[in-house]
């Protein structure tokens, strides 16, 4: 196929991406806003938010990883007409998400020993602990808004979790104001102020989402119907067997960010500090790629129900070369403004800080130039993943994700960063090696599916 027989789906992929990107955006925004309020107070109160958030961040991931398959499956139902099923998907994975989001919670009280074991600062885990607690509570309403949220991605209505999203955002950043610092008569309360805050912005998210979908003409009548009454082991196996892999892949690779922060952390306070900070900012860049990942599953489990097996390989293509142009301007981006930037997350007007923000600052930026290099990796298997989880491939992509990031990108990583004098620049040299190996094996492994489909097809199997 020619050139622009891929570059003329970008604008309809961008049309289908953009709400999902400015939604993910808006989660990453939870954390770049807590931490850059609290970074004001103080860098002990930045690493503390940041040693919480990652933990946070791995749990979520594994519930935002399960639940992605329904989007995958009310996609396909919908392009076959199939409203009885699409219900039922939805109705399943509602108790599967808060059920999941319950067991987190519960988990998540076991972090202090492994923050302890991983030999963090006592003064960051005094304050990581109770803000951990706070927020993990979230993980329960933000399990209902997430089932409401793919389902609706399923039926290509992507940009009203976007508006929730946002308006969760200012939510957020009102009660930050208020308890951080203790304004109109509330209590200064730090960091913790931040976790009260997510948690209020997160409790009101499933709320408004189903209010807007209720007012809808397409899902009005999917939200009236919603029901916990005749549930089937059958439904739930179908969700579980393909949720479990892709939530374990998310986890893989979460992982392997939060395992590089708390590494960070054994190297210092300021360390840990400009670790997040870097981190904080490639994950707003990898969040671009990161919808267009899930415009590739949404179209590619379009064609999948319509049994299109040729179009299907080109609309994931087109996807693939969008997220190449896209992560190289990123790249680009992170490049020249990498001394600025980490400036945003500090309090620069402080004499008495300036010594420590220099450090941070010089730190951040030389792990800002690697994140530029990683962004296409990043973006390019992040991309793979979500046409995998089109064709509902599950299993081999867990296994693949595994072996670069825990067999490759985990020993480089460490080795690099505690017995070397590179430090966090080794560590991140760790990942960028993990993150190409993800891509390479990903993209391949799509192609062969892909192909093999088309060959199918032809010979009428």
């Amino acid at each position: 196929m020619s050139l622009s027989s891929y570059t003329k789906e970008f604008r309809y992929n961008f049309k289908i991406a953009y709400p999902v990107i400015l939604g993910m955006l808006g989660h990453t925004l939870v954390g770049f806003v807590d931490n850059v309020m609290v970074g004001k107070v103080g860098i002990t109160e930045l690493g503390a938010a940041a040693l919480g958030n990652t933990a946070i961040f791995i749990a979520m991931s594994f519930g935002i990883g399960f639940s992605i398959v329904i989007t995958s499956l009310v996609a396909m139902a919908d392009e076959a007409g199939d409203k009885d099923n699409a219900q039922s998907i939805l109705n399943h994975g509602m108790v599967l998400n808060v059920i999941l989001g319950v067991v987190l919670f519960l988990l998540l009280f076991t972090v202090e020993p492994v923050m302890r074991i991983t030999g963090q600062s006592e003064n960051v885990i005094a304050l990581a602990v109770p803000y951990t607690h706070l927020v993990a509570f979230s993980l329960i309403p933000l399990g209902i808004f997430t089932t409401l949220k793919q389902f609706a991605d399923g039926l290509s209505l992507t940009k009203y979790a976007m508006y929730v999203t946002l308006l969760a955002n200012v939510v957020n950043v009102f009660f930050n104001y208020l308890f951080i610092y203790g304004h109109w008569g509330c209590p200064k309360m730090g960091v913790l102020g931040a976790g009260i805050g997510t948690l209020i912005s997160r409790v009101v998210m499933p709320i408004m989402l189903f209010f807007m979908l209720k007012r809808l003409s397409k899902t009005r009548e999917y939200m009236q119907n919603i029901s916990f009454k005749n549930m089937q082991t059958a439904m739930f196996k179908k969700i579980s067997a393909l949720g479990f892999p892709t939530a374990m892949q998310m986890i893989f690779e979460t992982g392997i960010f939060t395992a590089a922060i708390w590494i960070s952390g054994m190297l210092g306070e300021n360390h840990l500090s400009a670790n997040q900070i870097a981190l904080n900012l490639a994950s707003m860049t990898f969040m671009v790629a990161n919808g267009f990942g899930i415009t590739a599953m949404i179209r590619v489990g379009n064609q999948l129900g319509a049994r299109n097996y040729a179009n299907l390989r080109r609309v994931a293509i087109s996807v693939f070369l969008l997220v190449l142009c896209t992560q190289i301007f990123f790249a680009l981006l992170l490049a020249v403004l990498r001394t600025w930037l980490p400036s945003l997350y500090l309090e620069m007007d402080n004499v008495e800080k300036m010594a420590n923000n220099a450090i941070v600052i010089g730190e951040a930026a030389n792990l800002l130039l690697i994140a530029a290099i990683f962004q296409i990796s990043d973006g390019l298997q992040v991309a793979a993943l979500g046409a995998l989880r089109g064709v509902q491939d599950a299993k081999i992509p867990m296994y693949i994700t595994f072996v670069a990031y825990w067999l490759i990108a985990f020993p480089i990583l460490y080795v690099l960063g505690i017995y070397t004098s590179l430090g966090t620049m080794g560590i991140w040299i760790g990942l960028l090696i993990g993150l190409t190996a993800a891509a390479v094996c990903l993209l391949y492994r799509f192609n062969r599916i892909s192909l093999r489909l088309i060959a199918n097809r032809h010979r009428g199997d």
